[in-house]
């Protein structure tokens, strides 16, 4: 390793420590799958919260709330007796997710549930951890499971649908819940996916981070950014990229408020 990537090491293992404590969870959404013990009820409430996970953290943790309150705080029962199809499509839920793009939500993952045991084993079932980018791999298998159960139908508000460009923000966030396992603030329930296939979760702090670190020239936030970020990340820490996610967090933030 250069000393100037044993410099970057440094600071990066630094600044995640800092920022990867248990008091992260209190003001962050993975409080929310947190707060169950059943692995079909930590999946569920993981992908519908992170689905939602876009803008002022505090809505965010403050609609989560509301999603739990529609689902009685019961995810896994709430979606397998299809209580959902009595709501009103024009409710909001967060920002422009509406209770229709919940409903489609709900129809795909009940019907993977209804042949799966867990989206775990949906995962491992499609060798998902085979492919050399797993979490676009498990979203287009998902995909068609999502749009059989909706009538054919797409919804972008739920899942991507330009798989060769997307980031895959939410979706690698919500797997870097369920996957990373060091037992502090991700669950590490998941066994399909190791945390060395896990990728950068990446919105625009952790962008423009990550360029002003030289972990990646490309101005776009896009899939190509994500596999060179993490690229650059797996050389630090091979079995544990991800790990660096807190610590560009915590820097972006920091760097925004200023």
């Amino acid at each position: 390793m250069s000393p100037e990537l044993t410099e970057l090491k440094a600071l990066l293992d630094r600044e995640a420590t800092r920022i990867n404590v248990p008091e992260f969870a209190l003001s962050d959404p993975v409080q929310f799958p947190r707060r169950f013990s059943r692995l079909q009820d930590i999946e569920i409430v993981s992908f519908l919260c992170a689905t939602i996970a876009w803008g002022n953290r505090k809505m965010i943790c403050n609609n989560c709330n509301k999603m739990l309150g529609i689902m009685n705080d019961s995810p896994y029962e709430y979606m397998m007796d299809g209580a959902y199809e009595t709501l009103d499509d024009s409710l909001n839920i967060h920002r422009t997710f509406f209770a229709r793009n919940f409903k489609y939500a709900l129809r795909g993952l009940r019907r993977i549930y209804e042949n799966h045991s867990s989206l775990n084993d949906f995962a491992a079932h499609h060798h998902v951890a085979e492919n050399e980018t797993p979490s676009w791999q498990l979203i287009a298998m998902m995909q068609q499971e999502f749009a059989y159960a909706n009538c054919g139908a797409m919804d972008s508000r739920t899942l991507p649908t330009h798989l060769d460009g997307t980031a895959l923000k939410r979706i690698n966030m919500a797997l870097r819940w369920l996957v990373r396992d060091d037992g502090i603030v991700d669950m590490g329930v998941w066994s399909a996916i190791k945390p060395s296939q896990l990728f950068i979760p990446l919105d625009v702090h952790v962008g423009n981070t990550a360029r002003s670190l030289g972990l990646t020239q490309r101005k776009a936030n896009d899939r190509k950014t994500v596999v060179e970020i993490t690229k650059a990340l797996r050389q630090m820490r091979p079995q544990d990229p991800i790990f660096y996610d807190y610590a560009l967090f915590g820097l972006g933030i920091e760097k925004a408020v200023e």
